[in-house]
């Protein structure tokens, strides 16, 4: 499926975009330059155009600081979709870090890795927390890994602890993704593994099928945005983002997002909370 001509073209285009600009944000970043948090948002742009995807945004990113906006995980293209709509920066498995290419260019836009294999994750909590008491918006996928784009995985709560218990206001944002159209038809459950990467595929077979598709859109939906301190955990912080996101996740992709969303009830306030254990 797909074309061979496509694949070549999107490959070398790619290639010769991403090559001219790694060594500018490279020097802006060796130069503490103020631009290097908006510049990857131009590339990641121009890498939608490039690669074939039109993203459809609904809602606003949120512009206050620190803030953590918390999206569910599809696939590798997440990265390039979400990094077109927010100047931020991603909180990414430790295994990224030595992919080829891909993992200099997490580095360039200053990602934070993390081990979710470990039990312990007080390291990467404090690099969050370093992140977010400097201002910075992150990116995170609390599910931990990617589906299949059909469902939502449970998230996990132990890197939202984080947000908790510090002096400075923090934001969080749930965002919801999907891949909806192919050539402007509806993407159904049986053509969502040509998009979503998950279990145990492979990503140079996955990604050069994928190189080879047609016009692919993809919606984010940017719901209201959430006050850490009207939670009284962050169990209590997860369960709501999750509850947030699934729902806009499925209301994408049965291509119920034209009108107007439903309102959506207040975040709850801390009282009105069962008080979750941690972890």
């Amino acid at each position: 499926m797909g074309s061979t001509v496509i694949r070549v073209r999107r490959t070398a285009v790619y290639l010769a975009w991403t090559l001219a600009l790694m060594p500018v944000q490279a020097i802006g970043l060796a130069l503490r330059c103020s631009w290097t948090a908006r510049f990857p948002r131009f590339y990641h742009r121009q890498c939608c155009r490039i690669l074939g995807f039109d993203v459809r945004r609904i809602g606003e990113p949120v512009a206050a600081r620190p803030v953590l906006f918390a999206s569910n995980h599809v696939s590798y293209t997440d990265i390039t979709v979400l990094g077109s709509l927010i100047p931020g920066s991603f909180v990414a498995k430790s295994e990224v870090a030595g992919w080829p290419l891909f993992g200099r260019l997490a580095k360039l836009q200053r990602s934070v890795f993390v081990d979710r294999q470990v039990r312990s994750t007080a390291q990467q909590r404090d690099a969050i927390a370093e992140r977010l008491a400097a201002g910075d918006a992150l990116i995170l996928f609390p599910e931990g890994t990617s589906a299949d784009g059909n469902f939502i995985l449970p998230f996990k709560s132990a890197l939202f602890s984080v947000v908790f218990n510090r002096e400075q206001a923090i934001t969080v944002q749930p965002v919801s993704l999907a891949y909806t159209r192919l050539d402007g038809l509806p993407i159904g459950r049986t053509l969502r593994p040509f998009f979503a990467w998950y279990g145990d595929m492979d990503l140079a077979p996955h990604l050069w099928r994928l190189l080879g598709l047609g016009r692919v859109e993809a919606v984010v939906e940017f719901h209201p945005p959430v006050a850490v301190a009207d939670f009284s955990s962050r169990k209590a912080l997860a369960d709501y983002c999750e509850q947030r996101i699934r729902r806009g996740v499925s209301r994408l992709i049965a291509g119920r997002d034209d009108a107007a969303p439903a309102a959506e009830p207040p975040a709850p306030v801390a009282d009105e909370l069962p008080a979750a254990a941690v972890g």
